[in-house]
């Protein structure tokens, strides 16, 4: 069974919560339009939105869930020492490699203003004078250029460059996006340096979702305490969630942190009765059980479970067999390693190749023990977070569904009776602009 063809994605957002990231109105947002909803409001005090920031809680969107105000104070201070060279450089990473996601897209083809905006109040913070929109999709730079192209000079007040790379897991990985303005391919490098120490062209370089950013313009127009009235203490503000799986097309939410997991069911239509677990953070953060479904959407509850929001794509497991799903996973990734660490290019396809034959129904034990060592042995190596997500589906799979694993031990599993999930891309899902 293959679940995964690419399908287009309409957006909602939960009654009772005003969208402040998709917007009310459909197509893609003109400057007009965008400039009648209060876009590029002058900026009279830097620092002012710096603290506005801080107090707000607001964490990175491309799924490490970093706070925003820390990179924006260091690589403003940081580039306060290298004045001399010419200051820091801003990155809006839309390179979104998570077939699971679509948010990121979704933002650059339908309200690119917003992107921008927010781009432009990083800048101003950190005193940078040069920005890059960094992308993967050609409708999205296409989106962006034709924004850019509806500005004046001044009204970014950095110089915006469009920059647009093959797509690739891997390629929307913070220092991949330095090391292709510098010159290089789309592949991540050794840390440290971190680019908030030393990024594009050497020079403290802030690398933000273009998500994280697309919440800059609100926080200036309405202030901290109006972002913290929705979400929880911990994780405040709204967030834009990919919703895939269950049998159901996707959507594209925005939702409030905290929101209870079984509340999305129904807001997506799916029964809880029907739903066996998810597969969490896109494909980094692994596999729940029905655990799930007693779980909130917010950062610290993810946290306590072992698992996450990532980038906010979270698929439902309703008929799929979680073997065969996270075997699919792990082959994606062992095909979209970097290949230039041998811990990772040898760990995601010995992972792979164990998952495979468990699905198969042709693994011994001793396959699954291997299975289970190198989830722990493997983790933390390389130079980016691809082998740390091959890790965490294959640990959250032997932890959160020991009857399904032995199940395809013993060639017994009757959801692989049939045929068992096959898909490149899991969940894979796309973004147009609505109509």
């Amino acid at each position: 069974m293959n679940t995964t063809e690419s399908t287009t994605i309409t957006t909602a957002t939960l009654p009772g919560c005003p969208p402040r990231l998709l917007g009310e109105q459909p197509g893609r947002e003109d400057l007009a339009a965008y400039r009648q909803l209060g876009g590029y409001r002058p900026l009279a005090d830097a620092d002012a939105l710096l603290s506005e920031v801080e107090s707000s809680g607001l964490v990175g969107r491309g799924g490490a869930a970093f706070p925003l105000a820390v990179k924006l104070r260091t690589v403003r201070d940081n580039g306060r020492l290298v004045a001399e060279a010419g200051g820091p450089v801003v990155i809006a990473n839309g390179e979104e490699g998570e077939p699971a996601s679509v948010k990121d897209r979704w933002l650059l083809r339908n309200r690119p203003h917003l992107v921008l905006d927010g781009l432009r109040l990083a800048a101003a913070v950190v005193a940078a004078d040069r920005a890059y929109v960094y992308v993967s999709d050609p409708e999205s730079a296409h989106s962006v250029e034709t924004a850019l192209g509806e500005l004046d000079s001044d009204t970014l007040g950095a110089t915006v460059h469009v920059l647009t790379v093959p797509p690739g897991y891997v390629a929307g990985e913070e220092t991949a996006a330095v090391r292709v303005i510098n010159g290089g391919p789309a592949k991540p490098t050794d840390k440290p340096p971190r680019p908030f120490e030393a990024g594009v062209d050497e020079l403290p370089t802030l690398v933000s979702n273009v998500e994280t950013l697309a919440n800059l313009p609100y926080l200036q127009g309405n202030g901290s305490t109006a972002f913290r009235s929705q979400g929880t203490s911990l994780s405040p503000g709204t967030f834009l969630a990919t919703i895939t799986g269950g049998g159901r097309p996707p959507v594209l939410y925005e939702l409030p942190h905290g929101l209870a997991f079984t509340e999305l069911l129904a807001l997506h239509g799916i029964s809880p009765d029907k739903v066996r677990g998810a597969l969490m953070g896109g494909y980094f953060a692994g596999l729940l059980n029905r655990a799930v479904l007693e779980t909130t959407l917010d950062h610290e509850t993810m946290r306590r479970l072992g698992s996450g929001l990532g980038c906010g794509a979270v698929s439902v497991l309703t008929d799929d067999c979680p073997v065969a799903v996270a075997a699919s996973v792990l082959a994606y990734f062992d095909r979209e390693n970097a290949g230039q660490c041998g811990s990772c290019f040898n760990g995601t396809a010995a992972m792979a190749a164990a998952a495979g034959a468990l699905r198969e129904g042709a693994a011994t034990k001793e396959d699954v023990d291997r299975l289970r060592r190198w989830s722990v042995l493997l983790r933390g190596r390389g130079a980016c977070a691809t082998l740390d997500a091959a890790t965490n589906v294959a640990a959250s799979l032997l932890d959160q569904f020991p009857d399904e694993v032995a199940a395809h031990l013993s060639g017994t599993c009757p959801d692989c009776a049939g045929g068992a999930f096959r898909a490149e891309r899991p969940y894979e899902a796309e973004a147009v602009r609505q109509a």
